[in-house]
């Protein structure tokens, strides 16, 4: 039995030694080197392009410019974004090209031979602009005075709306009205891997991208649509154009979207079309990639909150204001995830919910792991820890009262997907902390301040629970293909050697090894005995993105399917037995657009949190001594690597909760370096962190799994601010808690 098993990582040894390539790592010797050109706008018409400065300074091979775009839009889930901002074109484009409306819009590639090179040709390039009134943030944008879109006849560009029950009714049944305002940060991903790419035309005309990201076939696909051939069939686009991975570094939702996989594409086409045999490589610097690539959505939510005496719930309303920045990226999906969240995993017989994206001249607002859910979740459970001190209930009883469970009817007025585990998730973090007895001391405060701890240091504890989709949402045509080949004489019984072709990124989740074990137990053989070939356009299919904690789900039943094909094909003694398997799971629903109705999702993870903390109320310093967090995984693939998952997304949150603080103005990030942005240190994050392990099986996923690798992050601000307020009696309804600010809330207590 191989699933249920905790073998090393497929890749440790690589990663370990060195041995791993990513592709900065797997530039040619022969290599050109590429600079991408940002337009340093805001907002701004271009009046002036001249790349001749830059085609004649040394060692310049080429500069790709929006002339060279046959199709000059791109985006994930709508085209509102230029390529190459720029004055010539050759092509079509939804969206004026011609304007930069954020700081990171491309306007060039340079290709020489050397990257110092490649760097001053990027130098001598000549441009002019207009400048354009820039929109700052969510309330400069909802005047509309200045269209970040000249397209839409609004900044506010794309809305959903909840209408459930009698609102007026339920108002009028609550005791006590909790009303709160929350705002959200922006987040950067910090993963170890900075955007890099290598690019060239193989010899038969084929180009191919060897990149990091999430999702090959989408990838593909964007590159296809800007070269103007994505209305060829699938079979005729994989022979023109082929992405491949290399190790990622890491993502967390930040390589989703595009960024240099469309243009190095363009630049080898352009390199090989000067008779040039020879790839391009381009690797960002840090602060390239922080300028560049899209951040955690930052959010203003207002909510109310109507309970009974005994705390039952009886209404809700919230107005949710994503800034999605410059371009849509994913910002309707998202808004689609907070949307839901706002209210929280609870049974709410009548709401009035109000959600809207929002265009700003910022960087754009796109995936981050939990997709939404955490700017909802921290609404939804401090509103609930804020109603629970209000009437004097325990946290965790007050959930008991009120969490979704198998039969209820969901905020979209439709019955919860079967296998609802939260009230048994939420005893068994209670349990497991001591949620019922005293708390306990800590160690002694260690300040990291330069200043001695002060004698003032207070405890608290805070609770939080929530669920959270696997998969994809809102009626998308979700989908993940895999092929398995038995390999054997026609003599053997069983095969001695599975080859598994399947397309899913391996982002440092552990995605292939538990591919591997599922594909070992789904054969009969052992792990050792399969062989994967991953994340290559050319050889694997269409996995769906390494995203929505859906990656174990949908892979491990599309493994199903196909080694149910290939044993079929070798029981009527084909050899190799090949199956090949399309997986679909079951349907959902875009939302009513009036009451917001129908079935978002097919599946959710359930997870509760406890955290305890120690406050320095002298110096405002907060530290983090234990977490328990509670996941109902439905079954654990490998164990060791869902505990992975647990800790690393409890200290990604912890991250945003305590310290990350991206600062933004007129448009520009102003701290683009760790130097400056301050991702927790191991000094830094929770003392300890207990993960907690259910496994109680899902009716649709495969062996029972459910998706686990958002979960345990949505729910750990709201635990965080609870705990704090547990200490000190003091709210935040906004966050980093860094120590100016908490020092500044207990202050004004």
């Amino acid at each position: 039995m191989t699933v249920g098993d905790s073998p090393i990582r497929i890749d440790a040894e690589g990663k370990v030694d060195g041995s791993a390539t990513y592709a900065a790592d797997r530039a040619a010797h022969d290599a050109l080197h590429a600079v991408v050109v940002f337009s340093d706008q805001p907002h701004a018409r271009l009046r002036k392009l001249d790349v001749g400065p830059a085609e004649s300074s040394p060692g310049v091979v080429a500069v790709v410019t929006a002339a060279d775009v046959p199709v000059n839009e791109y985006g994930l889930t709508m085209f509102d974004q230029p390529v190459l901002v720029g004055l010539d074109h050759t092509g079509r484009s939804v969206v004026d090209p011609t304007v930069s409306r954020w700081e990171a819009d491309k306007i060039a590639v340079v290709v020489a031979e050397t990257i110092e090179q490649a760097r001053a040709g990027a130098e001598a390039i000549e441009v002019e602009w207009e400048p354009l009134p820039v929109v700052t943030d969510i309330d400069s944008a909802l005047t509309d005075e200045t269209l970040v879109h000249g397209e839409v006849d609004s900044n506010a560009y794309y809305s959903l709306r909840i209408r459930k029950g009698d609102l007026d009714a339920g108002w009028a049944a609550a005791a006590v009205v909790i009303d709160g305002t929350y705002d959200l940060p922006h987040q950067e991903h910090a993963y170890l891997q900075t955007e890099s790419a290598n690019a060239w035309v193989d010899a038969d005309e084929c180009v191919v991208v060897e990149c990091g990201g999430q999702w090959t076939w989408e990838d593909q696909q964007q590159i296809a649509h800007a070269m103007g051939i994505d209305h060829l069939s699938q079979a005729e686009i994989d022979e023109r154009v082929r992405v491949v991975y290399a190790a990622v570094g890491g993502a967390f939702g930040g390589k989703e979207d595009m960024t240099l996989q469309i243009v190095m594409a363009l630049a080898a086409q352009k390199v090989h079309a000067l008779g040039l045999d020879r790839p391009v490589h381009c690797t960002w610097s840090r602060e390239e990639s922080i300028v560049g690539h899209h951040k955690r959505h930052r959010a203003t939510i207002h909510a109310r909150l109507g309970a009974t005496a005994d705390g039952i719930i009886t209404a809700v309303e919230a107005d949710v204001l994503l800034d999605a920045g410059a371009y849509n990226y994913t910002s309707n999906k998202v808004l689609g995830n907070a949307h839901l969240s706002v209210a929280g995993a609870y049974e709410i017989p009548n709401a009035r919910i109000d959600s809207t994206a929002i265009y700003t001249n910022t960087v754009p607002g796109g995936a981050f792991r939990g997709f939404g859910g955490p700017q909802g979740a921290f609404v939804a459970e401090s509103q609930m820890n804020k109603l629970a001190a209000t009437l004097g209930i325990d946290p965790v009883e007050l959930r008991r009262r009120n969490v979704v469970r198998d039969g209820s009817e969901g905020l979209t007025q439709v019955e919860m997907p079967a296998g609802v585990t939260l009230p048994a998730v939420l005893d068994e973090c209670a349990e497991r902390v001591g949620w019922s007895d005293p708390l306990r001391d800590a160690a002694p405060f260690r300040s990291v301040a330069t200043l001695p701890p002060s004698a003032d240091v207070v405890r608290g504890r805070g609770f939080a629970c929530g669920m959270k989709n696997v998969g994809f949402s809102f009626g998308f045509p979700e989908r993940c293909e895999a092929e398995i080949r038995l390999i054997g004489d026609p003599d053997d019984e069983t095969p001695s050697t599975v080859e598994l072709f399947h397309g899913a990124a391996e982002v440092g989740q552990g995605t292939h090894q538990a591919m591997i074990q599922m594909a070992a137990d789904a054969t009969g053989v052992d792990p050792s005995a399969v062989r994967g070939h991953f994340s290559d356009t050319s050889i694997t299919g269409d996995s769906g993105s390494v995203s929505a904690s859906r990656m174990t789900f949908m892979a491990g039943n599309s493994i199903l399917g196909a080694a149910e094909e290939a044993e079929k094909a070798w029981r009527e003694g084909a050899r190799p037995a090949i199956g090949r398997f399309r997986y679909t799971p079951p349907p959902t629903e875009m939302l009513d657009p009036e009451d917001g109705s129908g079935q978002p999702n097919f599946c959710y993870g359930y997870m509760a949190q406890a955290v305890e903390v120690s406050v320095d109320s002298g110096t405002g310093h907060v530290r983090v001594d234990r977490v328990v967090s509670t996941h109902d995984v439905g079954r654990a693939i490998n164990p060791r690597l869902v505990r992975g998952q647990i800790e690393g997304a409890v200290v990604q949150a912890h991250g945003y909760v305590m310290s990350e603080n991206l600062v933004v103005a007129d448009g520009r990030i102003q701290n683009p370096r760790f130097s400056g942005y301050l991702v927790p240190g191991i000094g830094d994050i929770p003392e300890v962190v207990d993960s907690v392990i259910l496994e109680l099986g899902d009716p649709n996923g495969p062996w029972g799994a459910r998706g686990v690798a958002e979960m345990p992050y949505i729910t750990y601000a709201p635990a965080v601010i609870a705990a704090v307020h547990d200490a000190t009696g003091v709210w935040f309804d906004g966050f980093p808690l860094t120590p100016s600010r908490v020092l500044a809330g207990l202050q004004g207590r």
